[in-house]
């Protein structure tokens, strides 16, 4: 008997597919399991892009040019605040400290000295500038020779003369520019340029010498060992250069003598001119700098000039047209030709010169208001039979050009009470001569002094 087996279920591998695709998917592989969750971009970098934590070439050269940069700017926020640390300790220093100030006074009352000399001289020479006064005579060598020559150029634009002297220049014939009633400068940060040194026994002891140098007491410096009169003008540092940059080039040492130099010259200007201002508008019409002034305030739409110079009445004696002359036809004018002489003039002024007379302001000058008195009997009268009408140099009055209007206005008025009833020396129509360093550079009536004060 044939045994019967169980059917049961065969187990294999295969996968019986329970729909049927169509054959064009066939061929297609299964899909990829799906990929992890990728992290987010701020747990990753924490904020920070991710070109920011490159570590390329590129990245790193800007980085070091970045550095650069700042190590520049560094370096010189560091220069800034050396130099104006010393220049504060320089403030005190003249603030408090009893031998720099006694020096510094003694040293503006040496300078003003001589330039009072020039004021006298110019008086004893009848307003003829010959050159006879004192001048600042600054020496200096090297980098100190360099500070020496922009402080000349200081006091020169401020009406105060200066030169430059080189001290070996000076041992081979500059001694010559040395006048006998100037002042010596003398720049040197040690105190003993042997230069310097060497110059001293040819300077004259007699005039005074002054000593800017970074010395602040007598006995420290070799070189007023050598001159104890000498008038010492301290311009000390806080510390060497050589701590302050790793290098002794002067750097803060010259800027602080720069600004001593400019305070010595602005302090002396300002005791000697009643007018630092005009004197030096005066010096630098050119440049920006003239520019600007000439569009200062004083010279503004309704305000009055503050000087008698200034005022829109005062005329230049060159800028006066001339009414005889050897191209002119009436060698012997009369109060005719007058009136037509001053109605062409811009000014309303005429001066007479004649052929053999020197054409400035030595020359008569006839001034607007006589002009105005000529009346109609006087117009066929030749100038000779009218006295009254031509004024000489010898008649004018003399002023300080640089005087304010204030102060002239007033003078004018104390000398009026003061002539007698028959003076007629400051009439209206008399004449003031505004004067600068000897020489007339303005005429003004008093009547238009006095109106404008």
């Amino acid at each position: 008997m044939v045994e019967q087996r169980q059917q049961r279920p065969v187990h294999n591998s295969e996968v019986y597919l329970l729909r049927q695709m169509p054959p064009t998917f066939s061929t297609i592989p299964p899909l990829s399991p799906p990929s992890p969750i990728t992290p987010a971009e701020d747990d990753f970098c924490d904020g920070v892009p991710i070109e920011a934590l490159s570590l390329s070439q590129p990245a790193i050269e800007v980085c070091d040019k970045k550095l650069a940069i700042e190590e520049r700017l560094s370096n010189a926020v560091h220069v800034l605040s050396t130099e104006t640390t010393a220049l504060q300790n320089l403030t005190t220093l003249y603030s408090t400290d009893r031998l720099a100030r006694e020096g510094f006074s003694r040293a503006v009352e040496a300078i003003t000295r001589h330039h009072n000399h020039n004021h006298n001289h110019e008086r004893n020479t009848r307003g003829k500038y010959h050159g006879g006064g004192g001048k600042i005579v600054v020496i200096g060598v090297g980098k100190s020779g360099h500070i020496a020559k922009k402080l000349v150029a200081t006091f020169n634009s401020l009406a105060i003369q200066a030169v430059f002297l080189h001290p070996t220049e000076a041992l081979h014939g500059d001694l010559g520019q040395i006048g006998p009633n100037d002042t010596f400068l003398l720049i040197t940060f040690s105190g003993k340029t042997p230069e310097l040194i060497t110059l001293l026994p040819h300077l004259d002891r007699s005039l005074p010498l002054i000593l800017l140098t970074s010395h602040t007491r007598p006995e420290t410096c070799e070189l007023i060992r050598h001159r104890p009169d000498t008038i010492l003008l301290p311009a000390p540092i806080h510390e060497p250069e050589t701590k302050s940059f790793g290098v002794s080039a002067p750097t803060t040492s010259t800027t602080v003598a720069l600004t001593v130099g400019d305070a010595l010259a602005i302090v002396a200007s300002q005791e000697l001119h009643p007018s630092v201002a005009s004197v030096f508008a005066k010096n630098h019409p050119g440049g920006a700098i003239g520019a600007a002034l000439r569009k200062s305030p004083s010279s503004s739409a309704g305000e009055k000039p503050s000087l008698v110079r200034d005022l829109p009445a005062a005329v230049k004696p060159s800028a006066i047209p001339s009414l005889v002359a050897e191209s002119n036809p009436y060698p012997n004018p009369s109060g005719a030709d007058v009136l037509r002489a001053g109605y062409a003039s811009p000014s309303g002024w005429v001066r007479l010169s004649f052929p053999s007379s020197d054409h400035a302001p030595s020359a008569p000058v006839i001034s607007p208001r006589r002009i105005r008195r000529l009346d109609s009997a006087d117009l066929s009268k030749p100038i000779g039979d009218l006295p009254w009408l031509v004024t000489s140099p010898r008649d004018f009055v003399r002023m300080a050009a640089d005087s304010t209007v204030e102060k002239a206005a007033e003078w004018v008025r104390g000398m009026r009470a003061a002539m007698g009833p028959g003076d007629k020396s400051y009439e209206d129509d008399a004449i003031v001569a505004l004067m600068d360093r000897g020489e007339c550079v303005g005429l003004i009536e008093i009547g238009a002094l006095l109106g404008q004060a």
